[in-house]
Order: structure tokens, then sequence, then C-alpha cells
């Protein structure tokens, strides 16, 4: 009876009518105006838990329908011979668009206080020594204040050292590090073969370069662009931000893609250096602000929906970016793997060129072309992010709803309730 028993139950696990049920989720989230179908190899009989409006049915013999009617929320019960066997939670959101970018952008960051990049040792009458070091003051570090002073700019820090020389005062300096805050003194030293006090530090205020916007919200302005965050060249920590633009750019050539030699897109910032856009975040999903110009990219400037993790597909798809001049233009890829994740987290799909043309520019994703929007059946999945070192063809992407997150955007608002 036992090994009867146990191979009943595998041949039920491996039943096509027991996998299907495993694979009905149970939740679902879409949004207004969206339909759905599931297919139906177990003869279930589905009904509707709440009499509201959000959401109806169309229940057949093989398929049952979902349409999203309005915001809010419902339950489907699933039934058996009478028997309910599964709750399926629906969720509908409001009705969202934003417009794809794919413009190539010139970025400029302005760090919070002065980074630093690097030690120098400066040629005194005892030898060669760095004051930095010597202070505990390490690569990464940023330098928030001197003496009591709030440092913005690399400019801000020469009248102190200068002063502090003269006297013979170390400086009372104020470092920002990863595991937090911490005041040291650092004494300058003179340098003997140039007659000036210095720090023994390599200092930098701000970070310049290209990427692709992603996205723009037309009623509330917020953008998101790149992807990924921006890490320093030097240190390979991300820069904390304390404010920063974007500007147009145009790709001037392309340095094409080869195995273990990712290519990179070449661009000038636009003559007349025009801010369209401020940036108030540089996180792991890429960089957010406000735009302050219109934008267009001539292939879709109307606002598309989008789709969420769970909603994503392998299959063919398409990126806008900007191979030339500032043409956007519209390249097909496919979706090699997606993850519907629950929780906020990068490199959530894994997708592959395979226009002809653009692998004939490139060589596949260069850098530069971070960020470039993802469209699949008309609407906006996520941007690309990443390319695999060994492989240019191939590359990670994000999820557009981690980025519309970041970039302060509630897809997920409440409904209001309504006036009794």
């Amino acid at each position: 009876m036992g090994g009867i028993l146990l191979v009943s139950l595998i041949s039920i696990g491996f039943s096509s009518y027991f996998q299907e049920y495993i694979e009905i989720p149970k939740s679902i989230t879409v949004f207004e105006g969206q339909q759905l179908q599931m297919n139906k190899a177990v003869p279930v009989t589905v009904s509707l838990t709440h009499n509201n409006s959000s959401i109806s049915l169309k229940d057949k013999r093989d398929t049952v329908k979902i349409n999203a009617a309005e915001q809010g929320k419902n339950e489907m019960l699933l039934e058996l011979a009478g028997f309910p066997i599964k709750k399926v939670d629906v969720n509908v959101l409001k009705d969202f668009k934003v417009i794809p970018g794919g413009q190539s952008i010139g970025v400029k960051l302005n760090t919070v206080g002065v980074l630093v990049v690097g030690h120098h040792q400066v040629s005194t009458n005892n030898g060669k020594k760095s004051p930095g070091e010597i202070a505990g003051i390490k690569v990464g570090d940023i330098i928030t204040k001197i003496n009591g002073q709030t440092i913005e700019k690399m400019s801000d820090v020469a009248p102190f050292v200068q002063n502090s020389g003269e006297n013979g005062k170390p400086l009372q300096v104020v470092i920002s590090r990863e595991s937090g805050e911490f005041t040291t003194k650092l004494q300058p030293l003179k340098d003997e073969n140039e007659d000036t006090y210095k720090l023994g530090l390599y200092i930098r205020d701000s970070a310049a370069g290209i990427g692709t916007m992603t996205f723009y919200d037309p009623k509330s302005k917020k953008y998101g662009a790149l992807g990924h965050v921006i890490s320093d060249m030097d240190t390979k920590k991300p820069i904390v931000v304390e404010d920063g633009q974007i500007v147009r750019s145009t790709v001037t050539s392309i340095e094409k893609g080869s195995n273990g030699d990712p290519g990179e897109k070449l661009a000038r910032f636009s003559s007349d250096r025009e801010i369209i856009g401020d940036i108030k975040r540089n996180s792991p999903f890429g960089i957010f602000g406000e735009l302050h110009k219109e934008i267009s990219n001539g292939v879709f400037d109307k606002p598309l929906p989008i789709a969420l993790s769970h909603q994503v597909k392998e299959g063919p798809a398409q990126i806008l970016t900007v191979v030339e001049d500032d043409k956007v233009e519209l390249f097909d890829i496919e979706i090699v793997s997606t993850i519907p994740q629950k929780f906020p987290a990068t490199k959530g799909m894994v997708l592959k060129i395979t226009d002809k043309k653009l692998l004939e520019k490139t060589g596949g994703i260069v850098q530069g072309m971070s960020g470039s929007p993802i469209i699949q059946d008309g609407k906006l999945i996520g941007a690309v992010t990443h390319v695999f070192v060994n492989d240019p063809t191939s590359g990670y992407g994000v999820h557009i709803e981690w980025m519309l997150n970041e970039a302060g955007i509630d897809i997920y608002e409440k409904s209001k309730q309504k006036a009794s």
C-alpha cells in the first residue's frame, strides 16, 4: 500500500494538471485597461469573491479572461467539483504611462565635499611624505569640512592649506567614509621644490560622462537614465552626489566591442551646453532628477504603458539608442531570460543583440549605451545596464518598475476613497 501510495503521489506531481495548478500565481497585478488570459487544463470554475467593478471575468471551458476595468482589488476563487482549491488576489493599478528615451545625454555630477582619489608624496627637507596618509585618510574618503567650514569644491581647500602651513597648526578635517564619519588632524607639509604647502592628496569635486536617457514622466517631469550607478573611475566607488546636470550630447564615433574588450560610444556635449535637467540621485538603478526642457526621440514621442517584472517574457524585443550624431533608432534584441522580481534588484533580465545593423556598427552593447530603453509588445519593460565582457552581443537589463521607484514615482498608489 505504501509503495502504491508513493507511486501515485509521484505520478500526480508529474501530471500536467498538477503542474498547471502549481503555476497559477497566488496574486496577479495588472494595469487599468489590460486583459489577461489563463489557460485551464483542469476543469475548474472561476468566480469573484467581491462584488466590485475593478475586474470582470469571462470563464470558458479552456480559458478564463480577466479584464482590468478600474483601480482596485478583488479575489478570484478557483473551484473543482464545487470544492475551493485556490484563491488568487488580483490587484488593478491605475493606468500609468511614460515617454521612453533613447537620447544620448551628457552627465555632470558634483560630489558632496571633495573626493580623495589618490595619494602623492611631498618632497620635504626630511624626505618624501604624504600628510594625507599620515592622517589616516584613504582613497574613496570624502572631505566634508575643514576647521568647521563646509567644503563644497576643490577651490575651498587651498586657503586652509596655505594658512595651516604658515602658522603650523594642523587642520581639523571631517571625513565621510562608508563606515561612518570621523575627524582627523592633517598637517600640510612644504614642498621644497615648489615652495608651497601640500596635503599629499589627489582630490576631485566633480565627474562627467555620457549615457542614455531611459524615460521621463510627462506629468511630473521626473526622469531616469543609465540604469546603473555612476562610480568614480579611480576609487571604483559610487559617487555621493550633491547635485548635477544633464545636457544633450552627440555621438561622434563608436569603438567597436569584441570578446574581452567592451566597446564605447565616443560623444561630445552639445555646443551650447544647454542644461536639460538636474540630477538629484545616483543609485544602483541609475541617475534620477527632473527635466527642465522638453525632449523627444522622434520614434516614440507619445507615452507608452509599462510592464511589471512578472509581465516581461522571453522572446523578441527592441531597444532605443543613438549610434550616430543624435539620431535615436530602434534595434532588435532578444530577451534570453527574465526574473519576476518581487523586490528591487538589478540585473533582472539577460538580453542579446540580434539586429544586424547594430552588430555591424557596435559589435553589440558598448559603454554609453547603458540606459537604452527596452520595448516589448508596445510596453516599456526596462533598460540596458551592463555588457558581458566575454560576449559583447549580450548583457543585463533592469526592470522598469525599479527605476520608476528610484525616480520617486509610485505606480502602486492607492485609489482615493470616494466621499460618502
